[in-house]
């Protein structure tokens, strides 16, 4: 594994019918309508938001909302898909490592990008607050989110937890230790009050970094159990 992948400088991460003509103005209207409607759904919820109310916010034609999204569940599942794509593409999971990049340097690379797109303060709050909001009060939205989504990251996770297993691990065992990186990484958003209170846990750079290196000697460690057992059977 390169240890320079750890070091803390590496990667750094009018009226609303009136504009639907012409290219950037019309990609104005739907990035306003997308930011007011993210807003107001991780304030309100996909069920109590309004359309006019977000239109409101927008500073936009409530007819734009049906014109870009076609209803309130079209617009719900953009903004779904545009905070994702957000975060993506601000911390892509393999945070331009090369092709043939080692899996650990991968691992690390997943992890390392996981923990700044959940950590990060620096994009608009409602980004986590909505889809934290979703997990826990699904809508139809989600499936899709799974499917184009959370889908392909979480192959792309297992894929290197099993290269990195080995014959050692069955496909139970690699999806479970998959969901246990996965959960330590999730555990730093959805805590991060407590965190703070207890320990005054901060999210700099350097401490993402520093858990991130924790994250992933934890988990190597875990890894190279099951690999063991194709080196020495008996071990299992």
């Amino acid at each position: 594994m390169n240890s320079d992948i750890f070091a803390a400088g590496g990667y750094q991460p009018g009226d609303g019918m009136g504009m639907l003509k012409g290219g950037g103005r019309s990609a104005d209207t739907r990035e306003r309508l997308l930011e007011a409607a993210g807003e107001t759904f991780a304030a309100r919820g996909f069920r109590d938001a309004t359309v006019r109310e977000i239109s409101r916010r927008a500073g936009v034609n409530v007819a734009a909302v049906n014109y870009y999204f076609g209803d309130k569940e079209g617009l719900y599942s953009a903004v779904l898909k545009y905070t994702l794509d957000s975060a993506l593409k601000k911390y892509p999971p393999d945070l331009g490592l090369e092709n043939d990049a080692t899996a650990e340097d991968r691992l690390c690379a997943f992890i390392r990008s996981m923990l700044y797109r959940v950590t990060d303060e620096g994009r608009p709050a409602w980004h986590g607050k909505l889809m934290i909001r979703e997990i826990a009060q699904p809508t139809k939205a989600l499936d899709e989110m799974v499917l184009t989504g959370f889908g392909p990251l979480h192959r792309s996770l297992t894929a290197i937890v099993r290269e990195l297993a080995g014959a050692g691990g069955d496909e139970e065992q690699i999806r479970l230790c998959a969901m246990s990186i996965l959960g330590q990484c999730l555990y730093y958003h959805l805590c991060r009050p407590v965190l703070k209170a207890l320990y005054a846990q901060s999210f700099d750079v350097p401490e993402i970094e520093r858990l991130a290196g924790h994250i992933m000697r934890f988990s190597l460690n875990g890894l190279r159990v099951l690999q063991a057992k194709t080196d020495n059977p008996r071990t299992g």
